[in-house]
């Protein structure tokens, strides 16, 4: 979820930027059509371009990942040598391997590409797992780079990014045709949010399924077993804390799964059992 998250900050960030910017553009530009599409086009997909290349150092420094280079203890130097051993059963470069601290049991991976990427893995993954059920863990985060997961979250997040901003405009442009006003303004921020909002549908789902092939990497490159096995373990390390939270807050569990970057853990055991 980490590598999710930094991403979509990052774009989210960039998107803002873009959003002002385009706020000191002659109104000609924010009312043709063409040159506005053009405008979109360059700056949606160039937001998420820009968001994958600095994926992976945003992910080191918010994460405080201490990159493993020369393994200083036993433990360090199987999760280098289980990463190396996966990357050449996946046919990709040699990742970074890392860890952060945390005691949630966490793990991510991230790149531009499938030979430059970064696994990491949390202090707590290490204390808590088995090294089969890690094992598992770190296959599965192999498999979202041999896929090439934030190659394909970046298309699809630019394409989603275009999207919002010509919807966003053409609300501020409703509200204000001649593109000089405060209603402008107002309109086109306001656009992007609840646009934004009901784009994030699709970059959830796309996620969630991304999810489901990973755990067959997991099962792949370790076993099946121990891919269930690791997924349960984190079933208990969860168990009673976002359900709780969110229900504080009314939030219907058919609506927090929209939204959702993962699939639920017992969903994931279950097609696991059922392949």
């Amino acid at each position: 979820m980490r590598r999710i998250f930094y991403f979509l900050a990052t774009n989210a960030a960039i998107l803002l930027v873009v959003s002002i910017v385009i706020q000191f553009l002659p109104a000609e530009y924010r009312t043709q059509d063409g040159t506005f599409l053009v405008f979109a086009a360059v700056a949606g997909f160039g937001g998420s371009i820009v968001s994958l290349l600095m994926s992976k150092s945003m992910a080191k420094r918010s994460a405080g990942v201490q990159l493993i280079t020369n393994p200083r203890s036993e433990t360090e130097q199987w999760l280098v040598s289980t990463v190396e051993r996966q990357a050449q059963q996946a046919g990709i470069g040699m990742p970074e391997v890392g860890v952060f601290p945390s005691p949630q049991m966490n793990a991510f991976a991230t790149g531009a590409n499938r030979n430059n990427a970064l696994v990491a893995v949390s202090s707590g993954l290490l204390q808590n797992m088995t090294r089969e059920e890690a094992e598992a863990v770190l296959g599965h985060e192999i498999a979202h780079v041999a896929n090439g997961d934030m190659i394909t979250l970046t298309l699809i997040q630019g394409v989603v990014n275009v999207f919002v901003l010509l919807m966003a405009r053409a609300l501020a442009l409703a509200i204000d045709r001649d593109g000089r006003g405060i209603g402008y303004f107002a309109g086109f921020m306001v656009g992007q949010v609840i646009f934004g909002f009901l784009a994030s549908v699709v970059v959830s789902y796309f996620s969630r399924m991304r999810e489901y092939r990973a755990d067959q990497g997991g099962a792949e490159y370790a076993s099946r077993q121990s891919m269930i096995a690791a997924l349960e373990r984190l079933k208990m390390g969860q168990a009673g804390e976002l359900p709780n939270q969110l229900a504080a807050f009314g939030i219907n569990s058919s609506v927090k799964h929209l939204f959702s970057t993962h699939p639920p853990l017992d969903d994931r055991i279950e097609a696991l059992r059922k392949s």
